[in-house]
């Protein structure tokens, strides 16, 4: 290994700084150096606070969890692109390697109307958590737990709920969209939910509810298909189609309710 790639690669990180959601927000641009490939763009900024602390300075504030793929808390805004340059990849999952050609990172938050800037980089995204309140979830009576394999629940049908149900509700459809729509999601909920034998009992009570919060907090599809190239999850854009498919079979079957 020679000198040059022990030291690294210097990048230049412009970062939005805010110190809350009322309070005017800029970019701020800072040099970052001893950068390796293997770093991915969160621990770039880590790499950028440790300095900051030191000097006395405000870090930047920024939502990170699991830095595996699974959480859905990384969400940043990368040179325009929720997530990053990488197609269908998380913000704790984009490598330095993966673009070895960009030096200069201008990283903001998710932007909608839907997520209020809460500090710097942090985004409230509980818009979604009030979709998911209305019906993302399932009845069962109280008691006895039945034997798990009591229902049966087809292998395709099994498949097709798991691919649904991969999305890590990380709100980079909602910030990819330029409607700020979050159909992608919300089908994704959806169709996780209706393919489930013991869940399809309150399916049309769940479309109606669902949706409508949904329309509440979140603009309408542009049908531009934004959403599906920034899913981490790979979720596809059947979902977007679901919502108007499943509230329209609540329409027609009324009994679900």
């Amino acid at each position: 290994m020679t000198g040059d790639q022990q030291a690294g690669r210097t990048v230049t990180v412009q970062a939005w700084r805010q110190a809350h959601g009322q309070a005017p927000g800029r970019f701020e641009s800072y040099r970052v150096d001893g950068v390796t490939d293997e770093m991915s763009l969160l621990e770039v900024l880590d790499l950028l606070n440790d300095r900051l602390v030191a000097e006395g300075t405000e870090p930047i504030a920024f939502d990170s969890d699991c830095r595996e793929g699974v959480c859905g808390e990384c969400g940043v805004t990368v040179n325009g692109r929720p997530h990053g340059p990488t197609a269908n990849t998380p913000s704790c999952r984009q490598h330095l390697r993966q673009f070895p050609d960009v030096d200069v990172f201008r990283i903001e938050p998710l932007r909608s109307a839907a997520f209020p800037v809460v500090k710097d980089l942090v985004v409230d995204r509980s818009a979604l958590d009030r979709v998911i309140a209305t019906g993302g979830h399932v009845a069962v009576d109280a008691g006895q737990a039945g034997d798990a394999d009591a229902t049966a629940v087809p292998h395709q049908r099994a498949e097709t709920a798991l691919d649904f149900a991969a999305c890590i509700g990380c709100g980079a459809c909602v910030a990819a969209c330029p409607n700020g729509s979050a159909h992608l999601f919300t089908g994704a909920k959806l169709l996780h939910l209706a393919e489930l034998t013991y869940a399809r009992a309150e399916r049309g009570r769940r479309a109606g509810a669902m949706t409508a919060a949904m329309e509440a907090e979140f603009g309408p599809c542009s049908s531009f298909g934004e959403c599906a190239q920034v899913c981490p999850a790979g979720i596809e854009l059947s979902a977007v189609a679901a919502v108007s498919r499943e509230r329209l079979r609540r329409g027609w079957r009324r009994k679900d309710d």
